[in-house]
């Protein structure tokens, strides 16, 4: 058995201070870019990105929690402390979906034309550089990292992204067309999408917090280290696992022949428990020896 220190995931944090300062300096941008143009659709721009704030300050907050070490009232540690921010971030860009989506009707029933629309797109397409790049730089710190709380915090800002980029084909298409209502238009219809984003991260942190077994690939990673000991007359019931941000519990009986050593038993279960942490990252293994002989083995 091995319990993985929560500690060493501290250094995580540095990400979310990252999100804070491209969140701060893209509301600068949109808001600027808005007040030049007085488009509906960078307004919203400007509101997704205060979501963003309000998502990498949660996203600090619970990685700090996340970070602390196991202690008498946590024996398993406080991973699971990334699921609330993931799920928090998630209804936070539901919530921005329907923000974006009411400026949007508003401005379709009192249409207002833009302005000065060369500055503001200039302006919104580096505020979309800034999100794309800092996006990339947490999606694969949180994906190396196994931390739910990046990578939500990651599809958040690249969903900002994809916001802009609907608004800035919007305005352009006005400035080509003179059609005013193809602004509110187009920001409603990156609202829609966006909701997808949101509902698919609050789905996982919801699993999450209710304990999901580990995805299929990872089941098969198990069912191969273990098959490799059944050819020796070894056999294995009671299989639990679950995931708690980047911690992975598995615990499962081995049965062996009863006429085993308690030497021979502890070496296999120690053999065991090693192959699989060799084939999980951040895997804490549990498992019960069991005499095949007995009846009572098979239950439970």
């Amino acid at each position: 058995m091995s319990i993985i220190s929560s500690e060493s995931r501290s250094f995580l944090k540095r990400y979310a201070w990252l999100s804070i300062a491209a969140a701060v300096a893209t509301i600068g941008l949109k808001l600027a870019a808005w007040l030049f143009t007085g488009s509906v659709g960078l307004l919203s721009d400007a509101l997704e990105s205060l979501v963003n704030l309000a998502g990498g300050i949660i996203a600090l907050l619970m990685l700090e929690v996340a970070s602390r070490p196991a202690d008498k009232d946590h024996a398993f540690g406080h991973s699971k402390a990334e699921y609330f921010s993931s799920g928090i971030e998630g209804t936070l860009i539901l919530f921005a979906a329907i923000a974006i989506t009411y400026a949007a009707v508003q401005r379709l029933m009192h249409p207002r034309p833009l302005e000065q629309l060369g500055i503001g797109l200039a302006i919104s397409l580096v505020a979309s550089l800034v999100n794309f790049i800092v996006a990339l730089v947490i999606l694969r710190a949180g994906i190396k990292n196994d931390s739910i709380t990046l990578r939500a915090n990651a599809h958040h800002l690249m969903t900002d992204v994809w916001t802009s980029a609907g608004v800035i084909v919007g305005v352009i298409l006005v400035a080509l067309t003179g059609w005013q209502w193809l602004d509110p238009v187009v920001a409603i219809l990156v609202a829609g999408i966006i909701i997808r984003t949101g509902v698919s991260i609050v789905r996982a942190s919801v699993l999450g917090l209710m304990d999901v077994s580990l995805p299929p690939l990872e089941l098969q990673k198990i069912d191969q280290v273990l098959g490799q000991h059944k050819p020796n007359g070894v056999q294995f019931h009671a299989l639990l696992t679950r995931q708690s941000g980047a911690a992975r519990f598995i615990s499962m009986h081995v049965l062996v022949p009863g006429g085993w050593t308690v030497q021979q038993g502890h070496d296999l279960l120690e053999q065991i428990e090693a192959e699989i942490r060799s084939a999980l990252t951040n895997a804490t293994v549990i498992t019960h020896l069991e005499a095949q002989e007995d009846p009572a083995a098979w239950d439970g």
